[in-house]
C-alpha cells in the first residue's frame, strides 16, 4: 500500500494542472453578428483548366488547420496552404488569386468524394495524406506533400471488375477506409491496400434496411463507435462501426441524402439532400422524429451542398443556391446571421479547426450555348466572385478577465505553439 502512494500524487498533480491549465485557457467565441471579410480568394486557377465549364464542388479544412483541400469539375484536387497562420489581408477584388496551390492533383475521372486522414499534421509527412474516390477508378491515397500516389484500395463487383465507391471516410481510429457503394459498405484496411476488404450489406436477410447508393458517410467524433451513412433513397441509418448492426434508419429527407455529419457531442445527427430545403437535425438517442430543420436555398439543384459545425460546436454555417451562407445556433435551431459569399451557388463552407475562420466554395455547371457557331463553349461573363473558393475571417469575443484571451493573445499563443506549417 505504500508504494501506491507516489504513484497516485503525480497523477493527482497532473489532473490538477491539466484543469488549470483549461480554465485558463478558452477558444474564441466566434461573433456571427459581424459579417466576416475575405481574406484570400482564388478565381484564376480554376478558369485555366481544359475545360471550359470547370467549377468547384466541395471544400474541406485539413485536421491541423494549415491548408485546405479543393476538387473542382476539371477531376483536379488542390492543396492550399494557410500562410502565417491566417494573418490579414486586404484583398481586392480586381486583383488576381491570392496565392497558387501548393499541390494540384489530376485524377482520371470526376470526383465522387474525398477526406484528410483523421490525424494529419504538417509537422509529420507521414500523415500527410488524403483519399479520394473518383468514376470508374479504385479508392486512391494521396500524399499532401509530393503529391504521389501512396496507394490504392480495389473494390470488385459479381463480375470482378473494379467498382467505384461514391463516397469515402476514415474511421476515429484512423486504421481503416469505410466507402460506400450501391447498397453496401466496403470497409478496407489502411495498412493493407490491394483488393482486401471487408463487405456489408445495408441490405438484411428480408431485404429490410437501408436500399440505394450510399452517398454520405459520417463518425460519431465522441468515439462512441456509430457510423452514420446516407444514401439516394432519401434515408440515413445509424450502424455499429465495428460489426455494421443497423441501429436505426431515419426517414424524413426529400431527397436523396448527400451530406450527414455528427454534433460535436456525438447526440444529433445532421443530415442534407439533393432538391432538399432543409437539413434535418436528429436526436439520435431516440431516433424517432425530427428535431428542427434549418431552411438552405437548395430546392433546385442536384449539387452537393456541404455543410458543417464550428469547433465549438455551438453553430452550423451552410451554403446554397442563392449565394449566402447561412448560419444557425444549434441550441435553438433559429438562424443566427448570414453573408453573401458569392454570385453563384455556395456548395461548399467548411470551419478551421481551431482559428475564427472559414473557407467557402462556389460554382455550378453551366450550359451556354455559342451564338457564333462555334462548337466550343464560351464562358463569357463569370466574374472572379462564381466558380471560386475563399477564406473567411470571422471577429470573435475579446475575454481578457474572465479566463479567456484577447485577439493579441491568441495569435500570439498560435505562433508560440507553431500550429501552422507548410505542407
Amino acid at each position: 500500500m505504500g508504494e501506491e502512494q507516489p504513484q497516485q500524487k503525480p497523477e493527482t498533480e497532473v489532473a490538477e494542472s491539466t484543469e488549470q491549465s483549461q480554465q485558463e485557457y478558452t477558444w474564441p467565441a466566434i461573433r456571427f453578428d459581424v459579417p466576416p471579410h475575405r481574406t484570400y480568394h482564388f478565381h484564376n486557377q480554376f478558369t485555366t483548366s481544359p475545360i471550359p465549364n470547370n467549377f468547384l464542388k466541395g471544400i474541406k479544412w485539413s485536421p491541423d488547420g494549415s491548408c485546405f483541400l479543393t476538387s473542382s469539375d476539371d477531376n483536379t484536387l488542390r492543396v492550399f496552404s494557410l500562410p502565417q497562420n491566417g494573418s490579414s489581408h486586404d484583398f481586392n477584388a480586381n486583383e488576381q488569386d491570392s496565392y497558387a496551390a501548393d499541390l494540384v492533383v489530376s485524377e482520371g475521372e470526376s470526383v465522387h468524394d474525398f477526406c484528410w486522414y483523421p490525424y494529419m499534421s504538417a509537422s509529420d509527412p507521414v500523415s500527410c495524406v488524403f483519399a479520394s474516390t473518383t468514376r470508374d477508378h479504385p479508392i486512391h491515397l494521396w500524399d499532401a506533400t509530393t503529391g504521389l500516389l501512396r496507394c490504392t484500395y480495389r473494390a470488385y463487383d459479381a463480375v470482378d471488375e473494379i467498382t467505384a465507391a461514391i463516397s469515402v471516410a476514415f474511421n476515429p481510429a484512423g486504421t481503416k477506409i469505410f466507402a460506400g457503394y450501391n447498397k453496401a459498405v466496403r470497409v478496407f484496411d489502411i495498412h493493407r491496400p490491394g483488393r482486401d476488404f471487408k463487405q456489408y450489406s445495408t441490405l438484411q436477410g428480408n431485404k429490410e434496411g437501408q436500399t440505394g447508393i450510399i452517398s454520405a458517410l459520417a463518425f460519431s467524433p465522441t468515439h462512441t463507435g456509430m457510423l452514420a451513412t446516407g444514401s439516394y433513397s432519401q434515408t440515413s441509418a445509424i450502424y455499429r462501426e465495428d460489426n455494421m448492426e443497423l441501429l436505426y434508419i431515419l426517414h424524413g429527407q426529400e431527397g436523396g441524402i448527400t451530406h450527414v455529419q455528427f454534433s460535436k457531442d456525438g447526440n444529433y445527427l445532421y443530415t442534407g439532400g439533393r432538391k432538399d430545403p432543409y437539413i434535418l437535425c436528429w436526436d439520435v438517442r431516440k431516433a424517432v422524429q425530427i428535431v428542427y430543420k434549418l431552411y438552405r436555398s437548395s430546392e433546385f439543384t442536384n449539387q452537393r451542398i456541404l455543410f458543417d459545425i464550428e469547433p465549438c460546436g455551438r453553430h452550423l454555417g451552410t451554403g446554397g443556391q442563392d449565394g449566402l451562407v447561412h448560419i444557425y445556433d444549434l441550441q435553438t435551431g433559429q438562424w443566427k446571421s448570414g453573408f453573401r459569399a458569392a454570385a453563384d451557388t455556395v456548395n461548399g463552407f467548411s470551419f478551421h479547426p481551431y482559428l475564427p475562420m472559414a473557407a467557402s466554395s462556389s460554382g455550378h455547371r453551366r450550359f451556354e450555348v455559342p451564338d457564333d457557331g462555334n462548337a466550343e463553349l464560351h464562358l463569357t461573363g463569370i466574374s472572379g466572385d462564381e466558380n471560386s473558393a475563399s477564406v473567411w475571417s470571422f471577429s470573435y469575443a475579446s475575454v481578457e478577465n474572465d479566463g479567456g484571451v484577447s485577439a493579441s493573445d491568441f495569435n500570439s499563443q498560435s505562433e508560440h505553439e507553431n500550429l501552422h506549417q507548410d505542407p
